[in-house]
């Protein structure tokens, strides 16, 4: 079922150990893997799962870190421990689609998030106010958002049935995370801010963090939380935001108006040459970013300053020095030849650190994360206010079911 935290860590990188909010001064408790007792969810297209940002088109797989739910047609709402490791400014996609995992299935598609929010009271020790938001790169129109709690729906109370969607771990190894699965779990306690909720008989766990948990009739749902904890064992206890708590979180990123239009960004093939002050400088999907004193350039997540030439679909289109690089997630024009600078790689840094026992060949998933952490663990050209560092994965792997 739903199942909490984030499926990124693969024994690589540390995992959050969500805990269920509780009364202040009471100590959290963590939840682990997966969405449990579920089935599949063929119906819920805005149950979405959130990805780190593929860079190659040679078959790169996708990195699952939560789910999340589509609440308009360029907004999801996930949870905000979901941010940990790459924090706001991080590179993320979101995919739509039953089947994520071991690669995507047919009909899925991935969007790029330009933009990506924390809860302003966010609490990572107790999960309170667990929540953030997304802004895609592209409206969602063939999709219909889940509907938002509204005046003349009733509040969850206990006792209540509801449904919970998500991409998370099963704990079956015959039923791997990766794949949007549903299922019912009954509310157990509610407070101003969150609920609780037991198994009947499915239970959420690890990769089903950020999900939706829907209640009301069948074919009137309505978005009533967010998945974002629970019991280690993902047996017992699931934890979720209210979603009726969250509209003044909600309302200005909804209201919100389109950014302006980026003037002429920088030439694709003069990105060696000309340097950037921010990221509308850069091409769609580029950030402005420096590193040290050297002037700011429009990279590419998980690569260093560089070129981009000819379309193509594998490395090999692209000479001894270049990599067919994804620009944006989809279209004729999303993969590139990508040509570096330099002849060599930029110097590894001390946040680097030493090759570990997850690291892989190249353009292998270690070796990506490895340089994706590297690069946002830098000084980015552009901050924003309140933007959270990536200290939210600890040891354990994140806490909350999976449908």
């Amino acid at each position: 079922m739903v199942a909490l935290g984030a499926s990124l860590v693969l024994g690589c990188l540390p995992a959050c150990g969500p805990a269920a909010p509780q009364p202040p001064g009471q100590a959290l408790r963590t939840r682990s893997p997966g969405l449990v007792q579920g089935t599949d969810a063929p119906g819920d297209g805005a149950a979405v799962a959130l990805v780190a940002r593929r860079t190659r088109c040679g078959g790169e797989p996708p990195v699952l870190l939560c789910s999340g739910a589509l609440i308009a047609p360029d907004v999801v709402l996930t949870a905000a421990h979901c941010l940990a490791v790459f924090g706001e400014a991080g590179p993320y996609e979101v995919f739509l689609g039953p089947t994520l995992l071991p690669e995507p299935g047919p009909g899925g598609r991935f969007v790029r998030v330009t933009r990506a929010v924390a809860h302003p009271d966010y609490v990572p020790a107790t999960h309170a106010w667990d929540a953030a938001l997304l802004r895609l790169a592209v409206p969602v129109t063939d999709v219909a958002p889940f509907r938002l709690p509204g005046g003349s729906d009733v509040p969850v109370a206990p006792g209540d049935p509801v449904r919970a969607v998500g991409y998370g771990d099963t704990k079956d190894a015959a039923l791997p995370s990766g794949q949007r699965r549903q299922g019912l779990l009954q509310v157990t306690g509610v407070t101003a801010s969150a609920f609780q909720a037991g198994p009947a008989p499915a239970m959420t766990c690890v990769g089903d963090s950020g999900g939706p948990v829907l209640g009301g009739p069948p074919g009137n749902e309505v978005l009533q939380g967010l998945t974002v904890s629970g019991d280690v064992a993902c047996r017992t206890e699931a934890v979720q935001v209210r979603v009726d708590a969250l509209g003044d979180f909600l309302r200005p990123f909804l209201e919100e108006a389109p950014p302006p239009a980026p003037a002429s960004p920088r030439p694709l093939d003069a990105l060696c040459q000309e340097a950037c002050a921010s990221d509308a400088d850069c091409p769609a999907g580029l950030l402005c970013v420096s590193a040290g004193d050297a002037p700011a350039r429009c990279l590419l997540p998980a690569l260093q300053a560089g070129t981009y030439g000819a379309a193509c679909t594998e490395d090999a289109a692209c000479g001894a020095q270049g990599v067919c690089a994804r620009l944006e997630v989809d279209g004729d024009d999303a993969c590139r030849c990508f040509t570096p600078c330099e002849a060599t790689a930029d110097p590894r840094t001390p946040e680097d650190g030493e090759d570990s026992g997850c690291a892989s060949g190249p353009g292998g998933l270690g070796a990506t994360l490895a340089v994706l952490l590297g690069l946002f663990w830098r000084r980015s050209h552009r901050r924003r206010p309140g933007s959270r560092s990536r200290a939210g994965l600890r040891v354990k792997a994140p806490t909350k079911p999976q449908v």
